[in-house]
């Protein structure tokens, strides 16, 4: 099962670096992100560079929000499986101490 997410990352990973450098390549001109809608010669709020560079720098920004995002969205999940390995621990600890050992041995061995 390793060996083909190797070979599956391998077949994804490659052409997609290949692709990304031909767009580094292609795309090496300097370009200028005006941030001031109003008054789109202003270089206070300018950014110049590569544009693929700034290409880059939104991918990770919008990874960066998109992680965020989930992160927030799954702590109703993280939060009740806390709870729950509370509860097992609790319930673990109030078992009678033959019952507990005999579960240990049984899971070692299973």
């Amino acid at each position: 099962m390793e060996r083909i997410k190797k070979i599956i990352g391998m077949v994804i990973l490659v052409p997609l670096a290949i692709i990304l450098v031909v767009l580094c390549v292609a795309n090496r001109q300097s370009v200028t992100l005006a941030l001031n809608p109003f008054n789109p010669s202003d270089t206070v709020l300018s950014l110049t560079g590569p544009l693929f560079l700034l290409l880059f720098v939104a991918l990770l920004f919008g990874m960066v929000i998109g992680s965020v995002a989930t992160w927030f969205a799954q702590g109703k999940y993280r939060r009740q499986a806390r709870i729950e390995a509370r509860e097992a621990l609790k319930r673990q600890a109030s078992e009678p101490q033959s019952t507990a050992s005999s579960t240990a041995l049984i899971s070692r061995h299973g």
